[in-house]
């Protein structure tokens, strides 16, 4: 957990935790469990926290409860909402659908496919298996239709980068853990740096920064690097390789999807999404490929060129590591994809 001078930042809860609390609330009304005030549930690392039931709502052949979002110490625009979740009877499995303040996808190159509710793959995944577990357990059909509701959605949305995305009428619900990390820039970088420390103290010749948790596993096996050589870099890329080249060691490897290694690429320091973009236009004029500067995901742009855009974005994001690490360390890139496949090395 990041730390500040006060003391630890608290922890908080993803939406797509929240309405996985929701179901499981909506789905044992609907179901003669009852209402419960708290609901547990499991997140995809095992971690197993409990919910309040903010609000329960009933009619002939649905029921639906709401979770109210707890981000903890993050300056998340959805700390507060109320995450809404109705279940009733489908014609057959497991089906989504936007309620008030849940967006639709309208353009390609999301991990949701065009016409369907922005509810992003984990958070449908953890949806799945709750109906599938207690459908199990209490003999009934795992068919069920799941309304997902954030009343203002629509409105807090337009905090967002969903607008940008082709993203309409509401927010997106996501998590890839369950978890919201507390953003702060000065701990999260002082914890950097502590990692730095800790890595030359062990007298580790070889650390890695990546943007996240697949890229951070597929850089580990690559390198086969120990636990305390992988600095929780985040989207401060820029301010790791600073205190690096000021507390040196033999070699850095960066890795990361290839949104945010192309920000890096660009010149970008600090990877988050609200405070650097993808220069599409400038990727149009590199590679010739006009089509690119209508671009609305790098995924997109990826189809657009080819293997020779993860290519560059390696040699460019190395280029930058050299200046910023100055002589004397070792660097290396991994471009990788969703899935966690490798698209390119420098």
């Amino acid at each position: 957990m990041s730390r500040t001078p006060e003391g630890p930042l608290r922890r908080g809860w993803t939406t797509g935790a929240c309405a996985t609390a929701a179901l499981r609330a909506a789905l044992m009304a609907l179901w003669g469990e009852g209402r419960p005030e708290r609901v547990r549930i499991t997140l995809p690392r095992g971690e197993r926290p409990v919910f309040a039931v903010a609000e329960w709502r009933e009619g002939p052949g649905w029921a639906e409860a709401g979770v109210v979002k707890d981000a903890g110490d993050d300056p998340d625009v959805t700390h507060g909402a109320l995450i809404r979740v109705r279940a009733e009877a489908s014609g057959g499995g497991v089906i989504f659908a936007a309620g008030e303040g849940v967006g639709i996808v309208t353009k390609p190159g999301l991990p949701v496919p065009v016409g369907e509710p922005a509810i992003n793959p984990v958070p449908r995944r953890m949806m799945r298996d709750t109906v599938e577990d207690m459908a199990s357990r209490l003999g009934r059909a795992p068919d069920v239709l799941i309304t997902v509701s954030v009343p203002g959605g629509a409105a807090l949305a337009g905090k967002t980068w969903n607008p940008r995305l082709g993203i309409r009428g509401g927010i997106s619900i996501l998590g890839t853990t369950g978890i919201v990390r507390p953003f702060s820039c000065a701990a999260w970088i002082a914890s950097i740096h502590r990692g730095v420390d800790v890595a030359r103290a062990d007298g580790l010749t070889h650390v890695a920064g990546c943007t996240g948790a697949t890229s951070e596993k597929v850089v580990q096996g690559l390198h086969d690097l120990p636990d305390h050589a992988m600095l929780d870099m985040g989207d401060f890329a820029g301010g790791m390789l600073k205190y690096i080249a000021a507390h040196p060691v033999g070699r850095v490897t960066l890795g990361g999807g290839l949104g945010k290694l192309t920000k890096f690429a660009q010149g970008a320091g600090d990877l988050h999404s609200g405070r650097s973009q993808v220069d599409f236009a400038a990727l149009a004029a590199r590679f010739g490929v006009a089509a690119v500067a209508g671009a609305n995901t790098t995924a997109q742009a990826l189809d657009l060129i080819g293997g020779a855009y993860p290519a560059w974005v390696a040699e460019a994001a190395l280029a930058q590591m050299r200046t910023r690490l100055g002589a004397g360390i070792g660097a290396d890139v991994v471009v990788i994809d969703r899935a966690g496949t490798i698209l390119a090395r420098a």
